[in-house]
Formats: C-alpha cells, sequence, structure tokens
C-alpha cells in the first residue's frame, strides 16, 4: 500500500481521501481551514454525502486517515501527493479561478522529494497541468512526476464513482509514470475499469467535454419541452423514444428545469471563457446557448406560477426540495433557490423544504424561510413547487396533504410525480413540456 497525501478537502478531497484509505493507502489530508480540519478529525462531514461518513470514521478509526493544516506534514510523510483544491469560476468572466492550483502548486514544490509524484485531480482549464509540470522542473527537486487524473464524480454517487469509476483517466509526459497511480488504483483496474493513458491536454479537457456534452442533453430536451407545451406533445415520451436509439441513449434526456450544482454550470462557463482565449470563439459558441436555455427554465417556472396564480403577491407557495439535486445538500446555483428568490422578489410568501439542504441553505439564504417537515411548508399553500427529485417526494402520499393546503395544484418541476396517483387524491399537476390535469 501506498502513503497518499491529499491538498485541500473540499468535496473532492474529503471523498478522495477516505476512499483511498479504505482501499488500505495510508492518508493524510491536508486544508488550511483549521475548523474544517477539527471537524474531519473528529469524524464528522461538514456536508451530505451518502456513505462517505461511514467511511470517514472507518479510516480515522482504523489509523488509516488522518488530518493535518500543516502541509510539510502531509507532503514529509506521504509518496504520492494528490491536488483536490477548488477552481471556482470567476464571477466577471465565467472563467476557472485558478488561484488555489496555483498556491498549491508553489507552496508543495520545495516540500517535494526527489522522484515524488504528484496527481492532479482537480477539473482545469486546458494548459493549467503544462505549466504546473513546467513549475516543479524549475522550483522542485528532480524528476517529480506529474499526472493529471480527472474526478468524475457525481454528488450523491461519489463513494461509487470514486471506489468503482466508469473510467480512469490519466495525463502524463511520459507514458511510463502511469504506473505509480494505476497500483494505487489497482484494486480497481482489476475488477474491469478501463484506463486511458494519454497526454496532460486530452486529460484536461475529458472533463470538461464530458460535462459540456451533458449539458448539451439536458438543455437539448428543455428545448423539446418548450416546442411540446406549444403543440401539445408530451416530452417524457419524446425522451423514451429517442432515447430507445443507441447511438443517443435515455440518460440526461429528463426535461425540467434544468441543470445546477458546482460542475456543470461551471465547467462549461470555463471551457468557453478557455475556447475564446485559444481563438475558437465561434466553434463553442454553442455553450452559450446550452448556458442559455437552462438558465431560462427557470423564469419559464417562475412564468408557469404567475400563469397559474396571478398576482403573486401575498400567495403562499411552498417548495419541495431546494438541493440542486437529490441525495445532496448543495445548493450552488441551484434552479430551486433562483427560483424561490424570483418569487419573493415579486411578494410571494415561500416556505421551502429539503431533507438535507435547510441547515445550509440559512446560513447562506436566511431570507429564505423554511421547514424541516413538508406539513408545515405545505400548510395553507396556493401552490406547491415540485423542484428537487427527492425519492421521498416521489412516495408522498397526496391524499394525506390535501387538508393541509389552500389549492390542491402543483407544478412538477422535474417531470416524475405520477399522474393517476395526484389526480386520484384530487390535485391538479402541471408538467414542463407534458399535458397537464
Amino acid at each position: 500500500m501506498t502513503r497518499l497525501s491529499v491538498i485541500g478537502t473540499g468535496y473532492l478531497g474529503a471523498t478522495h481521501a477516505a476512499c483511498m484509505a479504505s482501499l488500505g493507502h495510508d492518508v493524510v489530508a491536508f486544508d488550511l481551514d483549521s475548523e474544517k480540519i477539527a471537524k474531519f478529525s473528529s469524524g464528522n462531514l461538514p456536508f451530505f454525502e451518502p456513505g462517505l461518513s461511514d467511511l470517514l470514521k472507518a479510516g480515522i478509526k482504523s489509523g488509516k486517515l488522518r488530518f493535518t493544516n500543516e502541509l510539510a506534514d502531509a507532503i514529509s510523510n506521504s509518496e504520492v501527493h494528490f491536488i483536490c483544491v477548488g477552481t471556482p469560476q470567476v464571477s466577471e468572466s465565467g472563467a476557472a479561478d485558478l488561484s488555489q492550483i496555483h498556491s498549491a502548486v508553489k507552496a508543495m514544490a520545495p516540500l517535494l522529494s526527489e522522484g515524488s509524484t504528484v496527481v492532479g485531480k482537480s477539473t482545469v482549464p486546458v494548459g493549467t497541468a503544462s505549466w504546473a509540470n513546467q513549475y516543479f522542473s524549475e522550483h522542485a527537486a528532480q524528476n517529480i512526476k506529474l499526472i493529471w487524473n480527472p474526478e468524475f464524480l457525481r454528488e450523491g454517487f461519489a463513494v461509487k464513482d470514486t471506489l468503482h469509476p466508469d473510467r480512469i483517466v490519466l495525463g502524463v509526459s511520459n507514458t511510463s509514470d502511469s504506473s505509480v497511480v494505476e497500483d494505487i488504483y489497482s484494486s480497481t483496474i482489476q475488477i474491469g475499469t478501463p484506463v486511458i493513458v494519454t497526454d496532460y491536454a486530452t486529460a484536461e479537457l475529458v472533463k470538461v467535454a464530458a460535462n459540456a456534452f451533458l449539458a448539451t442533453k439536458i438543455s437539448f430536451i428543455n428545448a423539446f419541452a418548450d416546442l411540446c407545451d406549444v403543440v401539445g406533445a408530451d416530452v417524457t415520451t419524446l425522451a423514451d423514444a429517442i432515447g430507445h436509439d443507441t447511438r443517443i441513449g435515455r440518460r440526461f434526456l429528463n426535461a425540467g428545469i434544468g441543470f445546477g450544482g458546482g460542475c456543470l454550470p461551471k465547467d462549461i462557463r470555463a471551457l468557453q471563457a478557455r475556447a475564446n482565449e485559444l481563438g475558437m470563439k465561434d466553434q463553442f459558441e454553442f455553450l452559450n446557448q446550452i448556458d442559455h436555455i437552462n438558465t431560462g427554465r427557470r423564469s419559464y417556472l417562475v412564468q408557469q406560477v404567475a400563469i397559474e396564480l396571478g398576482d403573486v403577491k401575498s400567495k403562499n407557495v411552498a417548495i419541495l426540495g431546494v438541493a440542486f439535486k437529490p441525495d445532496s445538500d448543495d445548493i450552488r446555483d441551484s434552479p430551486a433557490i433562483s427560483i424561490a428568490k424570483r418569487l419573493i422578489e415579486q411578494g410571494a410568501n415561500i416556505t421551502v423544504h429539503d431533507p438535507e439542504a435547510l441547515q445550509i441553505l440559512s446560513k447562506i439564504h436566511p431570507e429564505i424561510k423554511s421547514s424541516d417537515k413538508v406539513e408545515d411548508a405545505l400548510a395553507n399553500a396556493d401552490l406547491v413547487l415540485h423542484l428537487t427529485e427527492w425519492q421521498q417526494y416521489r412516495e408522498i402520499e397526496p391524499t394525506k396533504l390535501s387538508k393541509l393546503v389552500k389549492t390542491r395544484t402543483i407544478i412538477d418541476g422535474r417531470n416524475i410525480l405520477d399522474r393517476d396517483t395526484w389526480n386520484s387524491a384530487g390535485w391538479k399537476i402541471i408538467y414542463l413540456g407534458r399535458p397537464s390535469s
């Protein structure tokens, strides 16, 4: 087994550290935030991710995982170093903010031993790995091996995606360098996970290309949802039909209020910004349209609320779900948050419920009223909005909610609630891109 350091304990770093410890590696995770390190060290996650808490506690208990806020401690006690710092969006340009990457590389360089291996996992614009490799060659010990190993984590499935990924991509300057990381992932590779060894630029582009393609599918089906509303067609049946085509596939063809979170929106904007820098603006202009369609879904749902309620001022609107996706407490760029804030600006009385995201919601958006009970959120509602497809909401018995609300009307912003179940309980259900009733 290998001694590993993980630089950065955000969502990516914490998941990677705990999962690598579960494979038997000795892992020390570093972060500058002493409060966060103390929380991790006591076995507490600062965010929600199914299955990760158990791995964290098991790693600490076994002694395979520990946390530190001393970079020299992490580097000196490890052979391979994973860079897992954030690359947030620059609000003005949409480009990726590489300040944490630059800081990590520059701080690590003088501490690395000759022949050390550094593995980049952060999502970065193409060209970043080459810069880091050049910096290490000029400012670190000799023979530092840099490998770029992009992550493909889905929130809600991060443990599975780390331990049993669809593929492992390794960007290298020399193909022989990949053996170090292949050894670390040997248990995963042995069960048949494909390994793609390539150059730095291709490895960097794989991640953003995958996210851009997924974003394209979502915006594509949402554009057709608008068309279906105009002509009276059913976008869900349409998606089912084209999804049977093996060249297309059914996944990511679910129409609704669009995507959010910390990856897809950020990555397509960063890719567009980098393409512009490289003189490829026209070729990647389609990404702007994808982004426009996606953010437009939020306005479209607000319009549907106005159609249903008329003047929304002083109307009670209940929102089911504010996390950007189920099985996560992440509200970054959440469509539901955007919709809630717009309705509040128009004078509506909003009350939201979410199984996991309310604690972080209260810290970031204290102006949004919330309730930890579905029943309380729906009390006296003139309209209910279903905006995050938690399993809990799929399983709701609408007959139990009928006496709580003023009006039995729900807009299903995710197009997944069963029409017959809600209709039989006396509810009007409104879909996006599907005939409503």
